[in-house]
This record gives structure tokens, sequence and C-alpha cells, in this order.
């Protein structure tokens, strides 16, 4: 089933004949993304394979708005953001996007509150609402114990759980997950994979960047790709957990 047949849902993303082209010296040309057309919706479950090489980690980047492509169009929330400079970009992702990355990327003197709360001081929000809905984040990924902890005092799977608590503080339009459970053992991955199970349930939209097809099986749609093109894109219609409640 092709899953960018799709008449009935709102259009978060829309990519458009996009290319990401890399100069290596003076004659060597790379196409990391060669023409790639992509349509995402709204509470979408989508992840994202490849191979070393196959363009998924620039696909990230632009979908990040980490990086612009070189020519084509990028449609995020009903904004074009291909040709933004660095400035607008970094406004687009604060609003628009939420990180979670395999590294966690947490600051190790900061408590996991802290931590969580730290997008919204880019938002403008004042100290009080920061944490209270820092607290209401952690809550939501079952840290309320854990909140005046720093990172070296978590767990694996704890920090994992702070990162996405800082990806939904924003209520952002996309979670960017790239590579989340990489740095987990499988027990710990399955326990992540159950909480963006329940994310997904309440109506966002995810976008799961993953070499695992372990992982890749917990997504609704799986878009394949390979030399900056993509190979396929379909609905899965038998996702890992469809029915699974955090304990």
């Amino acid at each position: 089933m092709d899953a960018n047949k799709n008449t009935q849902r709102e259009e978060v993303i829309k990519i458009d004949n996009l290319y990401k082209i890399y100069h290596l010296g003076e004659e060597d040309v790379v196409n990391a993304l060669d023409g790639v057309s992509l349509s995402i919706w709204k509470n979408d479950f989508v992840a994202i394979m490849g191979p070393s090489g196959s363009g998924k980690s620039t696909m990230m980047n632009i979908l990040g708005c980490l990086d612009t492509p070189t020519s084509g169009k990028y449609i995020l929330n009903g904004t074009d953001v291909s040709k933004m400079n660095d400035g607008e970009l970094a406004d687009v992702r604060n609003k628009e996007i939420g990180f979670v990355f395999q590294s966690f990327n947490l600051l190790p003197k900061y408590s996991a509150l802290e931590n969580v709360a730290l997008p919204m001081i880019y938002a403008g929000a004042t100290k009080h609402e920061r944490l209270e809905k820092a607290k209401k984040s952690l809550n939501i990924v079952g840290l309320a114990e854990r909140m005046s902890h720093k990172p070296s005092e978590l767990s694996g799977g704890q920090k994992q759980r702070v990162a996405i608590a800082r990806a939904l503080i924003n209520d952002p339009t996309i979670i960017l997950a790239d590579e989340p459970t990489g740095n987990l053992d499988t027990k710990t991955s399955i326990e992540i994979m159950k909480i963006f199970e329940e994310i997904y349930k309440t109506g966002n939209t995810i976008i799961l960047v993953t070499h695992e097809e372990d992982i890749a099986k917990f997504a609704r749609r799986i878009v394949k790709l390979r030399d900056g093109k993509v190979e396929s894109d379909v609905i899965n219609p038998n996702p890992a957990m469809q029915s699974i409640s955090i304990k």
C-alpha cells in the first residue's frame, strides 16, 4: 500500500523534488538526496531506514531544519523552510520540532527537571511556567520521582526518557527521533518504544530514524532510502505494539 495516497488527514510535511549535493574536491559530487518527494501526515508514526550512505542522515538533518536542501521544497506545517537562514531555522526548530538523539544530549550539571525546561527559555516562558510544564512532561514519561536527579544519577533508559520529555515541552508539530534506542539494551529499547507508542496515541506526529528493523516495526509506516532516493514507502500492517500501556 502506497503510504503517500492519503487525502483525508492534515499534511504536516511535504517534500518536493529535494536534492542535497555535496562537492568533495573539484570533481567529486555526491547526491546525498536525489530528487526525493515525500508527504508526512498529522499523527503519522514514520520510520526512515536505509543503509550507510542511503541519505537518511541527510534527510533527518533537513527534516529537523539543521540543514537546507540544495534545491527543491520543504514545507513544514504550511511554511516553506527550504530557503530560510540560520536564525529563521533556529526559531522553527524550537517551535515546531522536538528532538530525541541517540546520545541524549543532556547537560550534565542540570537536573532532569532543568534539562527538560531548557527549550522554554528560548520560547520566552517565565521560570514558573517552564518548571510546571517540565514537571508535566516528566510525568508523561514516568520520571516524576527523578526530577531532581542529574544525568550521572540516571540510567541510560531514564536519560532517554528525560530527552523525550524535553522534546515534548514546546508542544512541537513533530517529534524527530534519531536512533533513540542505539545506546540501549533490548529491554530498555522496548520500554522507550512503549513511550513513543503512548505519545503517538495522543495525536503526535513521530519520525523515527533507525537502522534497526526491530525498532522500525513499531512505526505505522516505513520509508526506506537507498542511494539518495525513496526505495519504498509502505504502511506497516502489523506494528509491534498497538495496545501497550506504560507499566
